[in-house]
């Protein structure tokens, strides 16, 4: 079964590709995407990437979590599950 990681603290410029990398080099990558903002197409600095194997997904967060990235140390942790937000209407 697939596990969900949340990636933050990324720079700016960091791509989906670049993220798929990253954890390619630790095991066998779903998917990879970087969270934008719906306005600007920017990157909001996060992402998430579903790993195949949950042994994998332990691995990168061991290996990945504080590691460097263009500057930044990042965040690597088990994804947890959206909260609802009240909606403003």
């Amino acid at each position: 079964m697939a596990k969900k990681l949340f990636v933050g603290s990324l720079p700016f410029e960091t791509t989906s590709e670049e993220l798929d990398k990253l954890f390619a080099g630790i095991g066998d990558v779903e998917s990879a995407n970087i969270v934008t903002d719906r306005m600007s197409g920017r990157s909001r600095g996060f992402g998430f990437v579903e790993m195949a194997k949950d042994e994998d997904a332990t691995k990168a967060v061991e290996k990945l979590n504080g590691s460097e990235i263009g500057g930044r140390k990042i965040v690597v942790n088990e994804a947890r599950p959206r909260e609802e937000r009240p909606s403003n209407g």
